[in-house]
């Protein structure tokens, strides 16, 4: 784990480290209030559970004078906005803490999966990803608005319930809510236990190639059949080597179907394309790749769907301003904070897309997304409110 010493005697780093203990004395109920929400299961797929625990998120944002507006969806959880004012003085334009609700856990995770404290760990289903980062934003706000007398900026907080699928619902407003905003700060997981934020993610696509064949009784006549299994196995060996991950370009064949009986010559099989790029060029290069590609067999037909649904969160020159903004703040109590590039995909890579700086990766610090064993370090939360709150008001 990272050094946690505070020494030095700058008045400023005395004011970060009386606000470290303002997050430390309120350590106890953040735990209870992440436990609140883990509790109220969420999952992408169950808009009547979603929409439990953006109901009581609702609540609690209106609590601390936040003015909620509900952007509601057909298919999944109704998506919530909620507005701060500033105090009268202030006059920037508003900084947007973004998250989501949903978690991937299906609906009667919890009984298996409780909400459970060992060795200073916080267990349960969504507390890393990202129900602690939902806490944080509640705590963080209503710590500057004890400083200040009220917030010392506008802030926006967007809280959406289909990141975990794709965000079909919720990016619009995003990507609305970012063109009006300083900056974004992301509220996902750190990045490991050392409890890095994130500059840099990969895109994330995904493609489905349906191959069409020519079925045929596998022991009548076994010549007048064009497999299409047989072609998509041709098509998944050369669909590998556009692989690149030196250059940080992935493609996995996760999900493979087609056939009817073993008696018979397949006429369909198809397989589904999870895409990972690091830059914007090669997204559009390896489109272009996989549009292009012929089949061996000319008696069968190919046909592709899909392409990239999230840009690379690249690490622009506003992303680097805005870690260098949270590196300082650390900075002030001894706080080595590293930044780090994921493979995975967030919200944050719609805004950094529009040239909206932001900074990823500023919710809880654990292992285990998704995982049984999820988790976040109980004793990291002060940090990163005080972190969260710190950006608000620099951003």
């Amino acid at each position: 784990m990272p050094s946690r010493k505070t020494t030095g005697t700058n008045p400023s780093n005395n004011l970060q480290r009386d606000r470290l203990r303002y997050f430390e004395a309120r350590q106890d109920a953040l735990v209870r209030t992440i436990c609140d929400f883990a509790e109220i299961e969420s999952p992408s797929d169950n808009k009547p559970a979603a929409d439990r625990v953006g109901a009581l998120l609702a609540e609690r944002f209106r609590s601390l004078g936040g003015e909620v507006q509900i952007h509601h969806a057909s298919d999944y959880g109704d998506n919530l906005q909620i507005d701060f004012p500033a105090t009268a003085a202030a006059n920037s334009k508003p900084v947007l803490l973004l998250g989501h609700f949903d978690t991937v856990c299906p609906l009667g995770t919890l009984p298996n999966m409780p909400c459970h404290i060992t060795d200073g760990r916080l267990y349960g289903p969504g507390v890393l990803d990202m129900k602690s980062g939902l806490a944080l934003m509640l705590f963080a706000i209503e710590a500057l608005q004890t400083w200040h007398s009220g917030l010392p900026r506008p802030v926006t907080v967007f809280l959406v319930s289909d990141e975990e699928v794709g965000s079909g619902s919720s990016r619009a407003i995003t990507e609305a809510l970012a063109k009006k905003s300083a900056a974004v700060l992301v509220l996902e997981p750190a990045a490991g236990e050392r409890g890095a934020v994130k500059t840099a993610r990969k895109g994330v696509g995904d493609y489905t190639l349906t191959v069409k064949g020519v079925a045929a009784h596998a022991g009548l006549d076994p010549g007048k059949g064009h497999s299409a299994i047989l072609e998509l196995a041709r098509q998944i060996t050369r669909i590998s080597k556009l692989n690149d991950l030196r250059r940080g370009l992935s493609l996995n064949p996760g999900v493979i179907r087609g056939g009817t009986r073993t008696n018979v010559i397949a006429a369909e099989a198809a397989v589904e394309i999870d895409v990972r790029v690091t830059h914007a060029r090669q997204a559009a290069a390896l489109d272009r790749k996989l549009r292009a590609l012929k089949p061996f067999d000319k008696r069968c037909h190919l046909s592709i769907e899909g392409g990239i649904n999230r840009m690379p969160m690249e690490r622009t020159a506003g992303v680097a301003a805005l870690y260098r903004k949270a590196k300082a703040i650390a900075g002030e109590i001894d706080w080595k904070l590293e930044e780090a590039a994921v493979g995975g995909g967030s919200d944050g890579n719609f805004t950094a897309n529009l040239g909206i700086p932001t900074l990823d990766g500023l919710g809880g610090v654990g292992a285990g997304a998704h995982a049984t064993h999820e988790h976040i370090v109980i004793s990291e939360l002060p940090r990163r409110g005080l972190l969260l709150a710190g950006l608000i008001e620099s951003a």
